[in-house]
């Protein structure tokens, strides 16, 4: 099956073929989910995208690596990004100089109002990494890398 996504109707092709009462759920029991709006993604994230490993004969979905997840929240900024980036920070004990690095080298130099997003980073984000920075200055931390 080959879906041609066109403006206009995108989203109603879209949930016809693989949304929650298409032939796609009913037979397998899978469904897609659209979730809206456009990110800016760090430059290189295609090069890290993770596989799932869900194991599909002919389907193999990816996801963003972590600190490119984390960066598509930079611009939108949301209360809800908030929460997500202070989530994904603590739980997975991400790294602040990792994420800044791949902010700098991959986002910084085409993104618009990058004085304003460098500014979101290091005065509102950077509290969320403050404890797994000291922790990786000790040896125990998670570098992404």
């Amino acid at each position: 099956m080959n879906l041609t996504v066109a403006p206009n109707d995108a989203s109603q092709q879209f949930d016809r073929l693989a949304g929650r009462e298409s032939q796609l759920a009913k037979k397998y029991k899978v469904f897609f989910h659209r979730a809206g709006g456009v990110s800016d993604l760090p430059e290189n994230y295609e090069e890290r995208l993770v596989d799932l490993g869900l194991r599909f004969k002919h389907l193999s979905l990816k996801i963003l690596e972590v600190y490119d997840l984390v960066l598509s929240k930079l611009t939108r900024n949301s209360p809800k990004d908030r929460e997500d980036v202070k989530y994904l920070a603590h739980k997975l004990k991400l790294s602040f100089t990792v994420l800044h690095e791949r902010y700098a080298n991959e986002m910084e130099p085409w993104i618009p109002n990058a004085k304003r997003h460098e500014l979101t980073l290091n005065v509102v984000w950077s509290v969320y990494f403050a404890q797994q920075d000291d922790a990786q200055q000790s040896g125990t931390g998670n570098t992404g890398r």
